[in-house]
């Protein structure tokens, strides 16, 4: 205890010492002492980390509200038709059709109908155990082409009454313009939308802006999501980026490519979007994570946004309105002005300085009583001695019984250390346990005497065998 108020002494002293003084007034003075802001230090260190948690740059969810609901197309109903899939026997492509199903959707479709080359084949792979369960079975037609890889006819779309067409494309853009023809010719359609894929084959904007302006004269609401070349990884795994179709910022790398499912995702959220109304979009997966897209769709995920969310905030606002909102925030908050960088500095240095002292003080305490505790554990080694040396038992000289007997007299010295400044000791139940562990050494150090004594035995018998082999 008297250690502990020594110190406490010692430590109010020193800060007393370093602390800053403001010029006296009327033979009084006041300090200022640093260390009395607290161990949180000055308020520029709660600026400081309110700033960085409104910091755009710095925290993303300072920037981005909490998910709202969004606005969807008001003519999501009726019968959409599906053509360009369910012709590959190595896939069953029933994803796109399980996502123009799903309950938390958008979409109100009464009839899904499936353009596909083989009738037969397709039923085999879309009538599935989970179609039936999910309700897709209820809703699903079949249409067969008249010739293998064809679009449906006008004729076609108007009998099946389609208000909706999704299409696949792959990388041919003459299939846009003649879609557009077909939705011309049969007066029903309301919305399509095309998903071109390994758009990095395309050469120059010019064609891509043509096949979009074959759409923009329709009267007829359209959506295109170009992608890279076709990955067979998992929908969601990597950021993306959008950029317009039919522009330079829209051309892909040669090496460009787009996940299967990520892809079909987009074509029917955007699809169902009213922000993906008239639009045709590039998507690109981003894989530098100190891209602004990369952050920003991080951000939207962590923030809960759903799909739906995620991609209208992508499409609507997008990266420019973050990097807009970062330059605004730079505009509105003032940088750390040099006195508060100062006094940071200054609570720094006090900080190290007093943890220094805590350090110091608290290694001379353990030092004192280390020395304490060998100082009474040699006085009781010297009566243990000096007890044994009177009866005429004792072969060892003094230094070499203290040695032979040091860890026993360091727990006593230990036991009366705590004894003398007022600490809970048992001495029974304490002593005990000290012999108890001295018996388990004893016997380890008896184990391992025993077998080094073996393995020099055993090493002694193969030499002599050795001997007589040579013999």
């Amino acid at each position: 205890m008297k250690i502990q108020a020594i110190a406490a002494t010692i430590a109010v002293s020193v800060t007393a010492a370093t602390a800053f003084v403001i010029s006296p007034s009327n033979r009084l003075s006041t300090k200022l002492h640093i260390s009395s802001w607290g161990k949180n230090g000055p308020p520029s260190r709660f600026k400081d980390q309110e700033a960085a948690d409104q910091d755009p740059e710095r925290k993303i969810q300072s920037y981005l509200k909490p998910p709202e609901p969004i606005a969807a197309r008001s003519n999501l109903d009726g019968t959409v038709l599906v053509s360009g899939w369910v012709n590959n026997k190595e896939r069953t492509d029933e994803t796109i059709f399980n996502f123009l199903n799903e309950e938390e959707s958008a979409f109100q479709f009464e009839k899904i109908i499936a353009f596909v080359d083989d009738e037969k084949f397709a039923k085999k792979r879309l009538i599935s155990r989970t179609a039936r369960y999910t309700g897709l079975l209820n809703k699903l037609g079949f249409v067969q082409a008249e010739s293998e890889g064809s679009l449906p006819t006008s004729e076609q779309l108007k009998e099946t009454n389609a208000k909706s067409w999704v299409v696949n494309a792959g990388d041919d853009l003459a299939t846009v313009a003649k879609v557009a023809d077909l939705v011309k010719e049969s007066g029903c359609v309301e919305n399509v939308s095309i998903l071109i894929t390994d758009a990095q084959k395309i050469e120059g904007a010019n064609a891509a802006m043509e096949s979009v302006r074959t759409l923009e004269a329709l009267d007829c609401k359209f959506t295109i999501v170009a992608v890279g070349a076709i990955a067979a990884t998992p929908e969601g795994q990597s950021p993306y980026g959008i950029a317009e179709f039919g522009t330079t910022d829209g051309m892909l790398n040669a090496t460009a490519t787009f996940s299967r499912d990520e892809s079909l995702r987009v074509l029917a959220e955007t699809l169902g979007l009213a922000s993906g109304e008239n639009k045709a979009m590039v998507f690109t997966e981003i894989k530098d994570v100190n891209a602004t897209e990369w952050k920003l769709v991080k951000g939207l995920r962590e923030g809960g946004y759903t799909r739906p969310q995620e991609i209208d905030h992508m499409i609507v606002k997008g990266p420019k309105a973050y990097a807009q909102a970062i330059e605004d925030y730079k505009v509105r908050v003032p940088s750390a002005q040099p006195q508060d960088e100062w006094l940071a500095m200054k609570q720094k240095e006090l900080d190290e300085s007093a943890m220094d002292r805590k350090n110091r003080i608290k290694e001379e305490y353990e030092q004192k009583k280390t020395d304490e505790i060998e100082q009474i554990a040699r006085e009781w080694a010297k009566r243990e001695y000096f007890r044994k040396a009177t009866s005429g038992d004792m072969p060892y000289s003094e230094e070499e019984y203290i040695k032979s007997v040091w860890e026993r007299a360091l727990f006593e010295g230990d036991l009366k250390y705590r004894m003398l400044h007022g600490q809970e000791t048992d001495e029974r139940k304490e002593l005990a346990e000290f012999k108890v562990k001295q018996e388990k050494k004893k016997a380890m150090m008896l184990e391992r005497a025993q077998a080094s004594l073996n393995e020099a035995l055993d090493e002694e018998d193969d030499l002599v065998k050795s001997g007589k082999d040579n013999e």
